[in-house]
């Protein structure tokens, strides 16, 4: 499926969290299209069956169709954290109640470290997160910070520090695809 919806891009790319790497997963190129979109967010879904998820939280813009489908497959709500000033916050009038139980979930995972800030929102409205969740895992790990992460491909791919980037050093043009506005070239 990756394939069909021509999701692997190969190049030089910086990542959101502002790493670069050779291979781009771009995700939204499935989130075009309803169907597979939707077997896609039912298999996501499959893993949290049975669970009591009340919430499915994701971060605008890559989870927020993502966070939708599998809350609408759980029968839960859908949420998503924006940010505000370079923070992830709840906006839109979002709440959540102490103690309901939260999946976060997102397109694609390098570091985990926008799963943590929308974990570090949801605890702090009172939530509990009880899971993590993405399409695609480039890190390849089951839990990130002790909570469990569930993944329907997992692609440990190269990622490189900016300044040990060979791309670079090989004078590569660098892409930043991503929508995260602080990652900049």
């Amino acid at each position: 499926m990756l394939e069909q919806a021509n999701m692997v891009e190969r190049g030089h790319f910086l990542l959101s969290s502002g790493l670069h790497s050779p291979v781009y997963v771009q995700v939204a190129r499935l989130l075009q299209h309803p169907g597979p979109t939707a077997r896609v967010c039912a298999a996501l879904a499959r893993s949290f069956a049975g669970r009591a998820i009340d919430v499915v939280a994701g971060p605008a813009v890559g989870a927020v169709i993502i966070a939708y489908e599998v809350a609408r497959r759980l029968g839960a709500r859908a949420v998503w954290t924006e940010r505000v000033d370079g923070r992830m916050a709840l906006r839109r009038s979002f709440t959540l109640s102490p103690g309901e139980r939260a999946l976060v979930v997102e397109d694609v995972i390098t570091t985990g470290g926008t799963l943590l800030e929308v974990r570090d929102v949801l605890t702090a409205a009172g939530a509990e997160v009880v899971a993590f969740a993405a399409v695609v895992d480039r890190r390849g790990a089951d839990s990130l910070a002790g909570v469990p992460v569930h993944t329907l491909v997992r692609m440990p791919l190269e990622t490189y520090a900016a300044g040990a980037c060979p791309l670079c050093a090989a004078g590569v043009p660098l892409v930043k695809p991503g929508s995260r506005p602080g990652a900049s070239l």
